[in-house]
């Protein structure tokens, strides 16, 4: 009887640990599965190529009254008018504390975040793209902040460090980690002058470095841009990221701008210059590259579409998947609403055809 019932509790004994086994096992392969899911997501992601758009004004164009409307007069959501053709990428700019100007101010820390939100629930990627001014940065002009006009370089160098996380961390804390951050934008002539002016490159270096720093330290598998205009002309660029390597200027990508329109001739005239500099800036500084801003006149609108395929096909060309995208500034723009010539939408409200490159860009083999 006590033989029976010794062997009566092993084999109990023994089924249940074959059983918590056998589910022990299966709980691994489901996490297996979906590890490996997960990981083939992140891969297939990474590989396809970014086709997007700056769409920074959206918020305001909506709290203004503004509506979007697609083919057949339906009223949609332009995020979602923007995917239909072909967009997976959405770039936002950042200013450090701006006015309440529907059109040159808002794109705060709050608002930026709201809107990276909205679009990565659509599976949307995201890109940030720091300004570091309060308004609009560019070749023309880099203004620091008004609360770091009068900071000494040293606190210029944590002004613009701890702006960069801070930013960047809060998105992280809404599940949000922008695949690139541009630190600083178009800036040829350097940004926050007249400390990080091409002037001074030591300092401009410095600047570059703690945002560089500042953007890893949230997360490492951001890529950081260094972002200039005039993607056609390749002395430019070579005198550009020259310094910046001598300089030990550490990024990943190296951004364009590419505007036909503001260099007063057709995009045919410069195309190939943009298709070969893309090639070079890979070759001479084994670096990724991408198209972070580009845009025709909105009133020409078979032009301006023949001129985003060739842009595309030309980043789909660079060697080695070293082209990682294409991204329209500010397409929804509407010129009854922005004034903004190079919008990319027509004046019922509805995506200018133009768009449909992206749309065919998509669809091709990278």
């Amino acid at each position: 009887m006590i033989r029976f019932c010794c062997l009566a509790i092993f084999i109990v004994f023994s089924v249940n640990t074959f059983t918590q086994a056998q589910t022990e096992k299966s709980k691994t392969k489901k996490t297996d599965k979906s590890l490996l899911q997960k990981s083939s997501l992140v891969s297939k992601k990474t590989e396809s190529l970014a086709l997007g758009a700056d769409v920074s004004w959206l918020p305001q164009m909506e709290a203004t009254g503004y509506k979007f409307y697609d083919t057949d007069s339906t009223e949609k959501d332009c995020l979602q008018l923007l995917k239909d053709r072909g967009m997976n990428t959405i770039r936002l700019r950042v200013f450090v504390n701006p006015s309440n100007n529907k059109a040159s101010g808002h794109c705060s820390k709050k608002e930026t975040v709201q809107l990276a939100l909205r679009a990565n629930k659509m599976g949307m990627r995201v890109m940030i793209d720091f300004h570091y001014s309060d308004s609009w940065a560019d070749p023309g002009k880099q203004y620091k902040p008004a609360a770091w006009a009068n900071h000494s370089f040293p606190e210029l160098l944590n002004d613009l460090y701890n702006h960069t996380f801070e930013v960047l961390d809060t998105l992280k804390s809404t599940g949000i980690i922008p695949e690139w951050v541009q630190i600083g934008n178009e800036i040829p002539g350097g940004m926050l002058w007249p400390d990080g002016s091409t002037s001074n490159w030591l300092q401009l270096a410095q600047l570059l470095n703690k945002g560089y720093e500042a953007t890893k330290a949230v997360d490492s598998s951001i890529k950081v841009i260094v972002h200039i205009d005039k993607g056609n002309d390749n002395g430019r660029f070579r005198w550009f990221f020259d310094k910046a390597q001598a300089l030990g200027v550490k990024y990943d990508v190296i951004g364009l701008s590419y505007y036909p329109y503001w260099l007063g001739s057709d995009y045919t005239a410069t195309i190939a210059d943009l298709r070969n500099n893309l090639i070079d800036m890979v070759s001479r500084y084994t670096k990724e590259v991408m198209v972070v801003e580009v845009g025709g006149d909105y009133t020409k609108v078979q032009n301006t579409h023949d001129m985003l395929a060739e842009v595309i096909k030309a980043v789909k060309a660079v060697p080695d998947n070293k082209g990682l995208g294409v991204l329209y500034w500010e397409p929804e723009g509407a010129k009854s609403w922005s004034h903004y010539q190079l919008n990319c939408w027509q004046d019922d409200g509805k995506p200018s055809p133009a768009l449909d490159a992206f749309l065919t860009g998509s669809s091709e083999k990278k």
